[in-house]
């Protein structure tokens, strides 16, 4: 049996990417929607301070589940290339966009149809998600 050839720099790479990505669209560019949407706008600043102190840990753990994402999903477009003969930008963003739209998107469903989420902040993690898959496939696809 042969070993998966995994570029593991460019799986931290999208480790890194993802985080700076998350930090860009929660803050400047939808930050202020996305603290609407998840009713952070209505907390005190007692309640604001207790949920920043558990930040870090949040993004530790963010990070590391990035990192298994990005490892998954290049296994997963390796066999895109072998198997379906794609290039590997057309392989990284294929497998970026299906493993989103098989994985992602029915599960998080679940937090609208049965967690009492709206369909708003649906869209806007899922847009996130989608754009985060994307952009690791177009890293771990092209970079070898």
């Amino acid at each position: 049996m042969q070993a998966v050839p995994i570029n593991y720099l460019a799986v931290l790479v999208s480790g890194i990417v993802s985080m700076v990505l998350g930090y860009v669209w929660f803050g400047p560019l939808f930050g202020k929607m996305y603290i609407h949407l998840m009713g952070w706008d209505n907390k005190t600043p007692a309640e604001q301070e207790a949920m920043m102190k558990g930040m870090m840990k949040s993004y530790v753990i963010t990070f590391i589940g990035s990192l298994v994402m990005a490892w998954v999903l290049a296994h997963a477009i390796i066999y895109a290339q072998v198997y379906m003969h794609w290039t590997a930008l057309t392989a990284g963003l294929a497998t970026g966009f299906m493993s989103w739209l098989g994985f992602v998107v029915p599960v998080s469903i679940g937090n609208v149809l049965w967690g009492n989420s709206s369909w708003k902040l649906w869209w806007l993690t899922n847009s996130h998600q989608l754009v985060q898959f994307l952009i690791f496939g177009a890293i771990l696809g092209t970079w070898k």
